[in-house]
């Protein structure tokens, strides 16, 4: 780096010679927030070189990213990891949507903590932040539906809770028992079994695919319990 450098070209420099993917990726989400950030409050067309706006870039860079196959994207002020192009188009990021409302901030931090820990490896990390959203998701719906619940209810209690209040449409009635019993033995089963509750004596090595599989069913069930939650009278 030498004096004088701009900050955009001491950007460059650190991307073409930062050997770390994580540190190269982190520099990548640091960026895109900052872009963000001030977006509302700055005028691109000053500058001669801008040719798209911080928006614009963002969609832009996901776009180069999908287009060299590399397995991340940029969405909701995270890099987070881009296995399946499916997956990620009708499950992750239709629930990354619903959780904006503020009323999930909770939910929403906690699961862009488990795509985080996700990206990272961090696999019992990922399980356990996981449930947290899922649980926080119910917790919010009970709330704002005035449905009793306890703070400490697990996500089963919760579930339960929701389903007696009508949760589900009269209709869906015939699928209710295989429904529950989809999102009861999805993200809670595999967190409890794997990521929570002490490991015991010895070291529980968690296999990275069943850190994909709770993230969407986790997503899947977000999803579908808030759309469910805005179509009750």
């Amino acid at each position: 780096m030498a004096a004088g450098d701009l900050p955009e070209q001491i950007l460059a420099n650190f991307l073409l010679q930062e050997p770390d993917v994580e540190h190269w990726l982190d520099a990548i989400e640091f960026s895109c927030r900052m872009m963000q950030a001030v977006g509302n409050n700055w005028d691109y067309k000053q500058r001669a070189d801008a040719k798209l706006t911080p928006d614009e870039a963002i969609a832009d860079l996901n776009h180069r990213f999908l287009q060299h196959g590399v397995g991340y994207q940029y969405v909701s002020g995270k890099i987070i990891r881009y296995d399946s192009q499916f997956l990620h188009a009708k499950v992750v990021k239709p629930a990354l949507d619903l959780l904006q409302d503020k009323r999930y901030l909770g939910a929403n931090d906690e699961f862009l903590k488990a795509h985080e820990h996700y990206r990272k490896g961090e696999v019992k990390d990922c399980l356990a932040d996981s449930l947290s959203a899922l649980e926080s998701t119910l917790k919010t719906i009970c709330h704002k539906r005035r449905w009793t619940f306890q703070p400490k209810d697990t996500a089963k209690t919760l579930l339960d809770i929701c389903f007696k209040n009508g949760l589900i449409p009269t209709f869906f009635q015939s699928h209710y028992s295989a429904l529950q019993s989809t999102l009861e033995s999805g993200v809670p089963t595999v967190r409890n079994r794997l990521g929570g509750h002490g490991q015991g004596p010895q070291v529980i090595d968690v296999p990275e695919h069943y850190a994909a599989y709770a993230l969407h069913v986790t997503a899947s069930a977000i999803q579908f319990l808030i759309e469910a939650e805005k179509a009750l009278p």
